[in-house]
């Protein structure tokens, strides 16, 4: 039973939100939608992880990490969010001296469980005393049974959870999805299980991860908000240097990872890590990410606005934050 629950349901203010009658332009749906399962940011394969758990393996820490001291399971992950910005802040943390985390995602809060913490071990990169082992699996955060094992594993682990503005996330998931299935129909379809009546597909897991208050409701049952760190995705973007600073903060650490760390790519829009030291090559994120988004029909985009922001309010309730998403929003 979950440490902190307060009663014996598991679904509290957020679940019942989606019970709710709502507007006409408001109104979600359960029912199983399309492409449920998309692909995570990177799709770990077995073999990459077991490689990154074979002896001599340096478990996917930086580069220039020695081969000595010990693995150890994790005292920090990011937990989510799937398009929000995990992989850029993954890369900077990782430029952090006193932080060590597995390159690949290893998805054992989700996938992997039945392997054991064990394999889980494996995975990690060698730290020495003082270092912190970190890693990253998107996916985790909307994964019901994720608290619950994270918790079993050390209820002081520290979770960070990396939020961007819920349309312009679903809208980044589409396009990635779109890249590697180019045959599947356009978002507006895929967005509504009937669009005349407005009926959004809350199902539709390009959606659904955005309903960030229902998913953080789970994570509340066992973990203490203090043990959360929520990082802006926008701000990651504007301000690096200044979410990194939280981030280090959080994590107990020195901060290292500065404005000096960072440039602006124009090309790819976004900031990319200055070279290493201990590197020949600036450090920037993939082809994989900003990538151009199609052109979305601007109704479709009001009434997500309109469906996301009884629980965008909710989310910063719960959080004590104000992401400001309506905002930036009314500005455009």
């Amino acid at each position: 039973a979950p440490p902190r629950a307060s009663n014996g349901s598991r679904e509290g203010a957020a679940g019942t939100w989606l019970r709710t009658a709502l507007a006409p332009g408001e109104v979600i749906t359960a029912q199983s939608g399309a492409f449920e399962r998309d692909p995570q940011e990177s799709s770990t394969t077995d073999e990459e992880l077991s490689r990154a758990g074979s002896p001599g393996s340096r478990g996917g820490g930086s580069s220039t990490t020695p081969d000595y001291g010990e693995k150890r399971l994790p005292q920090a992950l990011i937990i989510g969010v799937k398009k929000g910005g995990t992989r850029a802040l993954l890369e900077a943390i990782r430029a952090h001296p006193d932080v060590r985390a597995v390159g690949t995602e290893p998805h054992f809060f989700d996938r992997n469980y039945e392997k054991g913490l064990e394999w889980y071990r494996n995975v990690m990169p060698k730290t020495l005393e003082g270092q912190i082992t970190m890693e990253k699996t998107p996916s985790y955060f909307v994964t019901n049974e994720a608290p619950r094992r994270i918790h079993s594993m050390a209820k002081d682990t520290k979770l960070i959870v990396v939020v961007r503005n819920p349309v312009t996330r679903a809208i980044s998931d589409y396009t990635q999805t779109l890249s590697k299935k180019p045959e599947i129909p356009t978002f507006e379809v895929l967005a509504f299980k009937n669009r005349t009546l407005g009926l959004i597909d809350a199902s539709w897991s390009a959606i659904r991860i955005g309903i960030y208050a229902l998913h953080l409701e789970n994570w509340l049952q066992y973990f203490p908000l203090s043990q959360i760190l929520f990082v802006s995705g926008e701000r990651l973007i504007t301000d690096p240097a200044g979410e990194m600073a939280k981030v280090q903060d959080f994590l107990g650490l020195k901060r290292i990872v500065t404005e000096k760390h960072f440039y602006f790519n124009k090309t790819k829009g976004f900031p990319c890590l200055k070279k290493p030291e201990d590197s020949s090559a600036p450090r920037c994120l993939g082809k994989s990410k900003g990538r151009t988004h199609p052109k979305i029909d601007p109704d479709v985009i009001h009434r997500l606005r309109k469906f996301y922001k009884p629980f965008n309010v909710m989310f910063y309730q719960m959080t004590g934050q104000d992401f400001q998403w309506e905002q930036e929003e009314s500005d455009k």
